[in-house]
């Protein structure tokens, strides 16, 4: 009884095995992290020290979308500084040209924007934001000491930060504020900027 050993594949059986590793290998090539298919937009708020901006941006490059900072945004439609605004106008006139700024900014899809810490005080930009489809809002929160101390290790002047006492007091007008317009609230108290960017990515998925 003679063995008969096993035929080796021709050229034309072995092609779709190769076809097969190659797609295996093109699906696990690194890509923009997924995301709920209906959002369009990613808003992040929070007073100052959360690290809107940073956060803001190290999501964007994961989601491959842009990144947007509203107070920038306003600074480049306007020609001038936020501190520049408020001087020349006042501070209501400052919150009118911000309502705008948000719409503007709003209207811009695959996003990450981050507020001014005290955009959600308007109820106009509450509206808008809560309005607005396909749009996620985030409280990245902190106690007070906590962002305190971020801010002064920054190299930024905050002038709102002159007066403690009353920079708490601000913080404890706002708290509720984030609380009541974000669709989650995440606690960046013991996170790295990295850590916080992962925590929204599982509320997503």
């Amino acid at each position: 009884m003679t063995s008969t050993q096993p035929e080796a594949p021709t050229q034309t059986e072995a092609q779709p095995q190769a076809d097969a590793k190659s797609e295996t290998m093109q699906n696990h090539e690194p890509g923009p992290t997924p995301i709920s298919s209906h959002l369009r937009r990613l808003v992040l708020t929070g007073f100052m020290g959360a690290g809107k901006s940073t956060i803001g941006r190290l999501l964007a490059a994961r989601l491959n979308w842009t990144f947007l900072d509203l107070d920038a945004h306003l600074e480049s439609r306007t020609g001038a500084t936020i501190p520049q605004l408020f001087e020349r106008h006042g501070e209501a006139h400052f919150r009118r040209l911000e309502s705008s700024a948000l719409a503007s900014a709003l209207g811009q899809n695959h996003t990450v924007l981050a507020l001014g810490g005290g955009t959600p005080e308007e109820l106009t930009n509450r509206l808008l934001l809560e309005q607005t489809p396909a749009t996620f809002t985030i409280f990245l929160d902190a106690p007070f000491p906590t962002l305190f101390d971020r801010c002064m290790l920054q190299d930024i002047a905050r002038p709102v930060l002159a007066d403690p006492t009353a920079a708490q007091l601000r913080f404890q007008k706002r708290h509720p504020l984030y609380r009541r317009l974000a669709n989650r609230t995440i606690d960046t108290a013991d996170q790295t900027p990295e850590q916080t960017v992962e925590a929204i990515l599982k509320t997503q998925n």
